[in-house]
């Protein structure tokens, strides 16, 4: 399997990086901006356009709205930008929201946070790639028509280039993003030039369309509720801002500082773009509806289903520069770019917050692993899995997919803020410095009216988007929270079980007697091999087992081993049945029945083989015989390997690419940066793997 996965595997990751070459993977600022913030910078080219889509439900009287919900999503913006920038520098260690609700609100808030981020960030990647997928069909419309499939491909791409680092996959995450910042300010400065200074009229392609509102003259309660509902679409915007925090690990040094003005600069940058569309679609005539086969109509025709909606970005780089212009096709061609890797904020909070619950017993303990790119390797395939199987439930529509959205990221935010809360409160008891009481007092105020504002937008969301599908979020939710519980239980049970008395047990005292049973089917190499192993151990009694069936062969055995003279008394096991594993299973039971104090060694001569293929023609019964065999208190199983000549020309392969890491090898925990550990250190695993490269898969011959 060594020589299949091997070179498929550098092809598409690289080589293995030596844990002490961590700090050289540590992002600066100009890098971190696109790897971290592309999530809330891209997604000013889908949440103008969500808020249109719920507005138009009251028709273009209710497009006049737009810029004062624009203006609470700028406010809800700074608020909450200003807010996690105490966050990052009151915890840096990476924990972000869980470890600051863990820490000041408890366990059972924390495992709500960290569920909430968990799901967020799958829907991160299904609807930034939904929407990407949709962007770039506005122009390629093969993509459209297979949007499934290309988003899939789509994720499998960011995925293997995530696999290969997080710094080498921002490098190349870097300059579209720039590119997509760029192009939206030239359309904004030039749109606004073209209509202030020129006078000219710009029209969006959907300008002369008309909307069929599905409720007219909306008034009152309904129109609020309207407006809240197209506030909570337009508050997409904020997504990814809390990936930061959970980042500021992966920053360099100064990292708290670092990331407090990479977070700062991504909320100017966000809140401009989306201010600027906004007024920009206004000034175009931009029309959308959610419903635009039915509610979109020209000429006093509806438009049918045949119609593709364009988003709005689209809509507004078409009136602003002109269809198929170079600027129109650079800004098309990047919005969807930007998009794709608007995933990777996702990307990389993931895999990081999936190793810290991973590191507190939350998760399976493989999530804490690194791989060979010093990345979270495990977290980023699962992350890869889940959002798949998100994208093609809801067939890569966004619209669908957005109805899930921002549920959890303000759960996180709402309880993240109130522990800010209580952290302060606890600093300020304790704290006698009059200038550090101030600063502390100053930011406990702005941590409140986050978690008063951020509390008060999840009620709007959870209210008006619960039966659109943010209902499938909740659930999400409680799935995660119930998962996690039921994994720290386990790992808690084990641990007790486990745990090492302080004085002597039944664990500890000697066996009285150990008997040592070699199972055979024929004499040959490697039975004479284990036979001589099994009396090197000096057991008190040795045998030789084996199981009759066939009465012929089993003959012949007998002949053979009284004409060699083995000394090892030789017994013959029947079944009737032709079984091998359940004779071999109640024998050794009867053993420990008669003895209980005594241990009972088996031992297993094996074959090591150097290709694939054959590991299909040998100990397959030997396989299954030692799973069966776990589950026997008092037994231990050795198996005595015996090298054939494939195993040995693939030693020698091997020894060719012997600076390459073994695929599979375990390397556990956050590396230290410099510490030279390499990945040796941990729970053990890679004695694992060494002891399992060495000896090869066990088993014996019939």
């Amino acid at each position: 399997m060594s020589k299949l996965t091997d070179v498929p595997k550098r092809i598409l990751i690289g080589r293995a990086l030596r844990s002490d070459r961590l700090g050289e993977t540590l992002l600066p600022k100009r890098v971190a901006l696109p790897v971290f913030a592309s999530d809330p910078l891209s997604s000013v080219a889908y949440a103008p356009g969500e808020v249109l889509l719920v507005l138009s439900i009251a028709g273009l009287s209710a497009y006049h709205f737009s810029p004062w919900i624009a203006l609470a999503v700028v406010v809800l913006m700074f608020t909450v930008v200003a807010s996690y920038r105490q966050n990052v520098h009151a915890y840096p260690s990476g924990g972000g929201d869980y470890e600051v609700a863990t820490t000041n609100l408890g366990a059972k808030a924390g495992l709500t946070v960290a569920s909430a981020l968990l799901v967020d960030y799958v829907l991160t990647v299904a609807v930034s790639i939904a929407s990407g997928i949709e962007n770039l069909g506005s122009a390629v419309p093969f993509v459209v028509e297979h949007k499934v499939a290309c988003a899939v491909g789509v994720v499998v791409l960011l995925t293997v280039m995530n696999l290969r680092g997080v710094k080498e996959s921002g490098k190349l995450f870097a300059i579209p993003t720039y590119v997509f910042v760029t192009g939206v300010f030239i359309m904004i400065a030039w749109g606004a030039f073209r209509g202030l200074v020129l006078g000219d009229t710009m029209r969006a392609p959907t300008a002369d369309y008309q909307i069929k509102p599905e409720h007219q003259g909306l008034a009152g309660f309904a129109l609020v509720f309207l407006l809240l509902r197209a506030f909570s679409s337009g508050c997409a915007a904020l997504t990814g801002v809390e990936a930061i925090s959970n980042g500021v690990p992966a920053f360099r040094k100064p990292k708290s500082r670092n990331a407090a003005t990479t977070l700062a600069l991504m909320g100017l940058l966000a809140v401009t773009m989306f201010c600027g569309i906004i007024v920009l679609a206004l000034v175009t005539d931009v029309r959308m509806a959610e419903n635009p086969a039915v509610d979109l109509v020209h000429n006093g025709v509806a438009v049918g289903a045949d119609y593709v909606q364009n988003p709005v970005i689209t809509q507004v780089a078409e009136a602003v520069f002109g269809k198929g212009s170079f600027l129109f096709l650079i800004l098309a061609g990047a919005t969807a770019l930007v998009l794709f890797l608007a995933a990777n904020t996702a990307y990389n909070g993931f895999p990081v917050l999936g190793s810290i619950l991973a590191q507190d017993r939350y998760l399976p303990r493989q999530l804490h692993t690194r791989g060979d790119r010093l990345a979270f390797s495990n977290g980023i395939v699962l992350l890869a899995g889940a959002a798949t199987l998100l994208i093609v439930i809801y067939g890569a529509d966004s619209t669908r997919l957005i109805q899930l959205y921002i549920v959890g990221v303000f759960v996180s935010f709402t309880l993240s803020q109130i522990g800010m809360v209580r952290h302060w409160n606890r600093h300020l008891a304790t704290e006698t410095d009059q200038a550090k009481r101030r600063h502390m007092v100053r930011s406990r105020a702005i941590n409140t009216f986050g978690a008063f504002f951020t509390g008060l937008v999840l009620v709007v969301v959870l209210l008006t988007k619960f039966t659109h599908g943010a209902w499938v979020a909740l659930l999400g939710m409680v799935i995660f929270y119930a998962t996690m519980t039921a994994i720290r239980k386990h790992y808690d049970r084990v641990a007790d079980e486990i745990a090492a008395p302080e004085g002597p047990s039944d664990d500890s005292v000697r066996p009285s007697r150990v008997h040592s049973v070699v199972l055979i089917s024929k004499i040959h190499r490697p039975t004479l091999r284990a036979l001589a192993y099994a009396k090197l151990m000096r057991s008190d009694t040795l045998e030789a087992l084996t199981v009759n069936v066939d009465p012929a062969e089993t003959k012949a055995l007998r002949a053979e081993w009284e004409r060699r003279g083995i000394s090892v008394p030789l017994k013959v096991l029947d079944s009737p049945y032709r079984e091998i594993t359940r004779p071999i299973i109640e024998y050794v039971k009867s053993l420990r029945k008669e003895s209980p104090r005594d241990a009972v060694s088996v031992i297993i001569p094996e074959y090591v083989v150097g290709h694939w293929y054959e590991h299909l023609l040998h100990n397959q019964s030997a396989l299954r015989l030692k799973g069966r065999l776990l589950f026997t208190p008092g037994v231990m199983v050795t198996s005595v390997p015996y090298q054939l000549e494939s195993s040995e020309a693939a030693r020698n392969r091997a020894r060719k690419r012997s600076e390459w890491n073994a695929p599979g090898s375990v390397r556990r925990g956050p590396a230290e940066t410099g510490s030279g550990s390499g990945s040796g250190s941990g729970s053990g695993g890679s004695a694992d793997a060494s002891n399992k490269s060495s000896s090869g898969p066990s088993g014996t011959k019939r």
